[in-house]
């Protein structure tokens, strides 16, 4: 069993081994999290000259991790996977290695954003397959009105904070629904669900 999270990498160094497709995808998700990163392999695409990272061409050695607060790899080398995941445990840094859980301290779920929202779909590592194909499913359910909607709750949590009041005691259920549909959101069966017990639509 895992322990969902979501880490701030703003201004965080992260390292990503391998320079290959795989690489590359990984390492756009890392700058759309803000990751400073650098990638470190012996061939580097060159498509990654387009995107603002350190690159470093030469195999990975002994020692290349300690400065970073994450790590991934995505080498298609088990054992040089192996040698990067045994260092970052010794040091306590996070790795991932693609494709191959084994040799994780995380895995990375499949996931889309709608502006400040983030839906994630995790399978631990036993079929990416699987989380892959209910991202898809859920991008039709959640459309881009989503990020209009996250903006103005969020406006409306700032008011309730200025005004000394405390979220907590909140009854969110018909302030969302309410910034659903003005956001013109199509989506019944969730409108359903912050509808109160015999109350009608």
């Amino acid at each position: 069993m895992q322990f969902p999270i979501n880490l701030n990498l703003v201004g965080r160094p992260v390292l990503v081994v391998g320079g290959g497709r795989i690489a590359y995808r990984k390492v756009q998700q890392l700058l759309a999290a803000g990751g400073e990163v650098t990638v470190l392999a012996p061939e580097i695409l060159n498509d990654f000259n387009d995107l603002p990272v350190r690159q470093v061409q030469r195999a990975y050695e002994h020692g290349d991790a300690s400065s970073f607060r994450l790590v991934i790899t995505a080498t298609g080398n088990v054992e040089v996977d192996q040698r990067i995941y045994d260092e970052c445990e010794e040091l306590g840094i996070w790795i991932n290695s693609a494709d191959d859980p084994a040799r994780c301290s995380f895995t990375l779920p499949a996931a889309f954003r709608r502006g400040p929202v983030m839906v994630t779909v995790s399978t631990g590592g036993a079929s990416p397959a699987l989380a892959s194909f209910l991202r898809s499913e859920l991008e039709q359910l959640v459309g881009p009105e989503f990020a209009e909607v996250a903006a103005k709750l969020a406006a409306q949590r700032a008011q309730f904070h200025a005004n000394g009041v405390s979220t907590e005691d909140v009854d969110w259920k018909p302030i969302i629904r309410e910034a659903l549909q003005e956001a013109a959101v199509e989506c019944p069966h969730l409108l359903q669900s912050l509808t109160p017990a015999g109350a009608t639509a």
